[in-house]
């Protein structure tokens, strides 16, 4: 409400794909496609901002890039508050649980908040390893490295795990201008691609390493 864009989505389709996500502008002619929605669901700050990561989601058959924002901030209640919007709670407590297990970083005397920025709603686990690293980025108040992109599935046992179409995520993020992804180690691909480097990592302790 409020925005000059909508979005549609196909939940049945008996031709093709369901959960296809189309973006439209509304202009004076009526609804006009938008050809890289990937650019209206991105704000690039003129300098590196703590607390924000880029990452890759799988909207349809359509890869999309989106910014997840983490807010870590010291409470006086005597229950922290875990507050998500686009990405769903329960798996942010569970995220900060593993955080403070394997990466040594605790988190029991703040609020968390986390937004994933234009309203979209996440609910793939590509968006496991952003949301951490966003949450640790806040804390430290450490921004990411400029042109970074994150995507990967964050295991209980602190392992990241790989996400299917991992090439096609690191190619929209290329077009896109960003220079450097972290991905999961299994998604690295083989030959290296034009105008970005892919750091692989297998555990979270290297990527809160190689984030920050």
């Amino acid at each position: 409400p409020g925005s000059r864009y909508r979005v549609v989505r196909a939940v049945k389709n008996r031709f093709g794909a369901a959960n296809e996500l189309g973006v439209f502008a509304m202009v004076e002619q009526g609804l006009r496609e938008v050809r890289n929605p990937s650019a209206i669901f991105l704000s690039r700050h003129p300098q590196p901002v703590a607390g924000s990561v880029v990452t890759v989601v799988r909207e349809g058959s359509r890869p999309l890039l989106v910014e997840v924002q983490a807010l870590v901030d010291a409470t006086q209640a005597m229950n922290p508050r875990r507050v998500a919007v686009g990405f769903e709670s329960g798996r942010l407590a569970l995220l900060l649980a593993v955080l403070h297990r394997h990466g040594g970083i605790a988190t029991s005397g703040c609020d968390v908040f986390v937004n994933v920025a234009g309203g979209v709603r996440i609910g793939e686990t590509a968006a496991d390893l952003p949301a951490v690293l966003a949450a640790y980025s806040s804390l430290r108040d450490k921004p990411l490295a400029a042109d970074t992109v994150v995507f990967g599935e964050l295991g209980l046992t602190g392992e990241i795990r790989p996400v299917p179409y991992g090439e096609e995520r690191l190619r929209e993020a290329a077009k896109q201008g960003f220079r450097r992804a972290l991905v999961p180690e299994a998604n690295v691909p083989r030959r290296a691609l034009e105008g970005i480097e892919v750091l692989g990592v297998a555990r979270l302790p290297e990527a809160l390493q190689l984030a920050c």
